[in-house]
């Protein structure tokens, strides 16, 4: 994995469009079903949007029917997770491992072989088709 990636807030308010600074840096949810990325179904990669770290092979998405992109593993070391108490519930939020971008969360209900669901937020996803 790279280097961490740290920019000052207003850098990020520069370059992200507001869902994504929403998403990304203020640890927001889209609306579910929303997101394009829930369609897409070509081989390749999907990066954070914050930083371009790659996250997830497009060979782990699956259609989960919660409306948000999910995949069942990510790349290793790619994301970095921790303990969510917000809304009166314990989640475990996922984050990009380089810049601290908040992804979504990582549930124990996915299928196997990992038996794990990366819910993530269209909005923090970049695709990029395999070229």
């Amino acid at each position: 994995m790279s280097d961490k990636h740290e920019k000052s807030d207003a850098d990020w308010q520069k370059d992200l469009s507001p869902e994504q600074y929403r998403v990304l840096r203020q640890h927001g949810t889209e609306r579910a079903g929303t997101s394009p990325l829930n369609h897409e179904k070509r081989e390749g990669v999907f990066a954070c949007a914050g930083c371009g770290e790659v996250l997830f092979d497009s060979n782990t998405k699956y259609e989960s029917g919660s409306g948000w992109p999910s995949f069942y593993a990510s790349r290793d070391g790619a994301v970095a997770t921790q303990l969510d108490i917000s809304h009166g519930m314990r989640r475990d939020e996922a984050l990009c491992a380089k810049c601290g971008g908040h992804l979504g969360h990582v549930f124990p209900d996915g299928p196997r072989p990992t038996g794990l669901r990366f819910c993530m937020n269209g909005a923090a996803l970049k695709f990029t088709p395999k070229s």
